[in-house]
């Protein structure tokens, strides 16, 4: 970084010196002619754009993949669900009631607390609890088939959590959100003073335009917790169709948690 600052301000002090120096040789203008502030204008809306739109593609292909972590997670579960029936009854009863247990943790715990970017450890008591079944079913055909979508479930959620956290730096996003003001600010600076409606109208649209986009990219880079989130509904149909498996195997029994994934004795 050191060394990018460092080559910026010399090729700032040689364009100046070059200015100064070199110019009266090369040029046989009047030292007075040249570029004005409009004309540099252009290269900088063009640079401010360009960043808005890199950034933006950055922060929805984050987006992207926390929406398709979130349901390889509720795929991975309800595959769980579907090999317990491979399972003998004793297990697969205890599968499919931690499999409605674990669902309910995610939806009603540790999504609201992604909106943070942060998790919650109460899916984990139960992802725990199906380990120490699988155990019991070591040996068995079923045996593998449980272990690979558990595994899936386990890269999923991790997945799920890594996007949940902002991709872009604050910093970054203060630097797009100071090009957005010094943008503004030249092309206001160049406008005419007078007769100049039509010209007002023109940037009162293009700060709006760069501001909703500034603040598409703010949004979309928190996946969990801005107006265009991620919503729980893959989890929710799984939590729906595993306690529908456990209930027609165990029509008086109930899943040993309540309806926010905690222990019904804790």
């Amino acid at each position: 970084m050191i060394l990018i600052i460092v080559v910026a301000v010399l090729a700032l002090l040689a364009g100046l010196a070059a200015n100064r120096f070199l110019r009266p040789r090369l040029v046989s203008e009047d030292d007075d002619a040249g570029m004005c502030v409009k004309d540099l204008v252009g290269p900088l809306l063009t640079l401010t754009v360009l960043l808005l739109a890199f950034v933006l593609v950055t922060a929805n292909g984050s987006y992207g993949k926390a929406e398709v972590a979130a349901r390889g997670e509720a795929r991975a579960v309800d595959q769980l669900v579907e090999s317990a029936e491979y399972a003998p009854e004793a297990q697969r009863s205890k599968i499919q009631a931690d499999a409605v247990c674990y669902a309910r943790a995610v939806r009603q715990r540790e999504w609201p607390s992604m909106a943070d970017g942060k998790g919650s450890p109460a899916p984990s008591v139960w992802s725990t609890d199906l380990r120490h079944v699988f155990r019991e079913v070591e040996g068995k055909p079923v045996f593998g088939m449980l272990v690979s979508a558990d595994t899936k479930r386990s890269d999923e959620r991790e997945e799920r959590l890594t996007q949940a956290t902002a991709s872009i730096p604050s910093a970054i996003l203060w630097f797009l959100l100071a090009t957005l003001v010094i943008t503004v600010m030249a092309l206001g600076t160049c406008i005419p003073r007078r007769n100049n409606r039509g010209q007002i109208i023109t940037l009162t649209v293009i700060t709006g335009l760069l501001t909703a986009t500034l603040c598409i990219i703010r949004d979309v880079d928190r996946p969990f917790g801005g107006i265009i989130d991620i919503k729980p509904t893959a989890i929710t149909e799984v939590e729906r169709q595993a306690t529908h498996d456990f209930l027609a195997h165990h029509t008086e029994a109930n899943p040993p948690c309540d309806k926010q994934g905690r222990r019904h004795n804790t």
